[in-house]
C-alpha cells in the first residue's frame, strides 16, 4: 500500500524517553513502504530520567519541528512530559507550521499539546496513531491493525471525511454539529482551570484512558460534569477505557455502571463504541473541527 502522493514525515519524541530501537526501526520501514518520507528526529536518542531529554530539550523538540513543518508530525510514543512544557510552548510558532500543512497526529500525552494548540490558537491536530506504539509491534506482538494503518493513511491524503461505528440503543435520530475535542481523559482533566484549557460550548467531546479502573473514570466525568463542561456539549463520544484490573469490592461495579450512572446525571447524549484509544484499532480524527454527527439505529456516523 502507498500513498497517492509523497509526504515528509518526522518521527519525534517530547513525552516519555524512547528506547524501542527495533520497533522504531520497523515503524520506519513500514512507513517507508506506505510511501511517506520518514526522517527520525535527533530526539528520539535523547534520555533524561523518564524522558525523552530534559524539558530544555524537549521544548526546543517541539519548537524543531514547528519550524521544520513537515507534511506529518508524528510522536514516536506518549507516556508523560509535556504538561511540564505548556507554559513556555510558542504556540504561534506551532500554529504557523499547521498553516504551512503540518498535521500534528498522536493521543495519550499528545493530548496536552493538542488541547493547547486548540485553547492558545485554535489550530487543528489531529487524534491519531503513534509511530512504535501503532506501527512498530512485530507480528508476534500483533503486527498492524488494518483499519488503523488505512484510516491514518486516508486522512492524511485528505481522503476522509467520515467514521462510522456502532454504539448503545437510544440514540436513534441524533444529529449533531460541532467542534470535535478532547482525548485522554486524564490527560485533559488535567488542564481544567488553566490557560490551556479549551473554551468550547456545542462541542463533540471525545474521551479515551488506560489503565483507569470504572470508578476513577467515573470520578473525572463526574468533575467534568460539575465543573459545567458536559452539559454544555452537544454530546460525548467515547472511546476505549483499557487495561484496567476489576476489584473484589467492584460487586458488579464497572465501566457499564459508571456510564449509566452520568447518563443521569446530564441530558448530554454520551455514545460508546468510537474505536479509539490505548487498543489497537483506532480512527484518525481532525481535533478542533467542525464535525457533524449522526445515529441511525444503532450505526453512529461522524463526518467533517
Amino acid at each position: 500500500m502507498t500513498t497517492a502522493a509523497v509526504f515528509d514525515l518526522q518521527i519525534y519524541a517530547a513525552s516519555g524517553v524512547e528506547l524501542r530501537t527495533a520497533q522504531l526501526r520497523l515503524a520506519r520501514q513500514r512507513l517507508v513502504e506506505w510511501g511517506l518520507q520518514v526522517t527520525l528526529d535527533a530526539s528520539l536518542k535523547a534520555r533524561s530520567q523518564r524522558f525523552a531529554g530534559s524539558d530544555e530539550q524537549r521544548l526546543a523538540t517541539i519548537h524543531r519541528i514547528a519550524d521544520a513543518s513537515p507534511s506529518i508530525a508524528m510522536a514516536s510514543r506518549g507516556g508523560y512530559g509535556l504538561t511540564r512544557l505548556l507554559d513556555r510552548i510558542d504556540w504561534k510558532r506551532v500554529a504557523h507550521s499547521v498553516s504551512r500543512g503540518t498535521r500534528w497526529i498522536g493521543y495519550s500525552d499528545l493530548t496536552a499539546l493538542q488541547m493547547g494548540l486548540l485553547a492558545h490558537t485554535g489550530a487543528e491536530s489531529w487524534i491519531g496513531p503513534m509511530a512504535i506504539d501503532d506501527f512498530g509491534r512485530d507480528e508476534a506482538a500483533g503486527g498492524v491493525d488494518e483499519v488503523t494503518r488505512d484510516c491514518f493513511l486516508e486522512a492524511m491524503r485528505g481522503e476522509l471525511e467520515a467514521v462510522g461505528f456502532r454504539t448503545d440503543a437510544g440514540f436513534d435520530g441524533l444529529d449533531v454539529r460541532g467542534r470535535l475535542w478532547g482525548g485522554n481523559l486524564a490527560m485533559l482533566l488535567s488542564l481544567l482551570g488553566t490557560p490551556h484549557w479549551p473554551r468550547i460550548k456545542g462541542g463533540i467531546l471525545l474521551l479515551e484512558d488506560v489503565s483507569e479502573h470504572p470508578y476513577r473514570v467515573e470520578r473525572m466525568l463526574l468533575q467534568l460534569h460539575q465543573a459545567g463542561v458536559l452539559q454544555a456539549q452537544k454530546a460525548v463520544l467515547l472511546g476505549a477505557f483499557s487495561d484496567w484490573r476489576a476489584s473484589p469490592l467492584d460487586r458488579g461495579y464497572g465501566l457499564k455502571t459508571a456510564i449509566a450512572h452520568l447518563r443521569k446525571q446530564t441530558p448530554t447524549p454520551i455514545l460508546t463504541g468510537l474505536p479509539f484509544g490505548h487498543v489497537p484499532t483506532k480512527v484518525s480524527l481532525p481535533i478542533g473541527r467542525r464535525v457533524r454527527l449522526v445515529v441511525d439505529g444503532r450505526n453512529a456516523w461522524l463526518g467533517w
